[in-house]
């Protein structure tokens, strides 16, 4: 009898020692597992974008370019850009050579900050056209435009990029070489003639002569 005892009791001890050496049951490792899980991190509250102001356009016509410029800069406006208000599609490459004849937004509009003011303008020896700046002529389609009295460096860009273009100086035998300098006196198609390819010829003068 007590050898019996004490060799139950030997098994007993073995077996507790060789389940603690095993290390933890299925179940164990399962909540293990659970407690040792990764909890997601709470979803963070979505930026917000702070709001652009508003300001007061500030009256740019009649100014030099360049000085029209500073000034909406400083008053916050920093989305500027020009164009040739004669309708020329000359680039103000000179600021300071050029002066202010139309805006947009208008002076006195309350806008945002960020919204782009275009003005119009042109050199400074020139006068600003009547009724508003002068949009260059669209893009010909099957039809001839007019283009008499427009600069011929727009009615080039508004024929084909094909198209064969002849030029000639309608008061002598001056080469034409800065197009939106000079102006057309004829044309040949003329306006309202179908365009199917065939070239087209100008004579023109500077802007500031008269066609002959």
């Amino acid at each position: 009898m007590y050898t019996r005892t004490t060799t139950a009791v030997i098994g007993l001890f073995t077996a507790t020692v060789l389940l603690t050496a095993c290390g933890p049951t299925a179940g164990d490792s399962k909540a293990s597992a659970a407690a040792t899980a990764t909890v997601p991190a709470t979803a963070s509250a979505p930026a917000t974008t702070a709001a652009v102001p508003t300001k007061s356009v500030p009256k740019l016509v009649g100014m030099g370019l360049q000085s029209a410029q500073d000034a909406a800069q400083e008053a916050g406006f920093f989305g500027l850009t020009s164009h040739d208000s004669a309708g020329r599609g000359r680039m103000q490459i000179l600021d300071r050579g050029w002066k202010v004849c139309s805006q947009t937004p208008a002076a006195g509009a309350n806008v945002s900050t960020g919204t782009q003011i275009d003005m119009g303008a042109v050199k400074l020896e020139e006068s600003c056209p009547g009724g508003g700046d002068q949009a260059p002529p669209a893009k010909a389609g099957a039809t001839m435009p007019n283009f008499v009295g427009k600069a011929v460096s727009v009615a080039r860009d508004s024929l084909d990029s094909g198209a064969s273009i002849t030029t000639t100086d309608a008061t002598g035998g001056r080469m034409v070489l800065l197009e939106s300098n000079w102006k057309v006196c004829t044309q040949s198609p003329g306006a309202g003639a179908s365009l199917n390819g065939q070239p087209v010829e100008f004579t023109v003068v500077k802007f500031e002569e008269s066609c002959p």
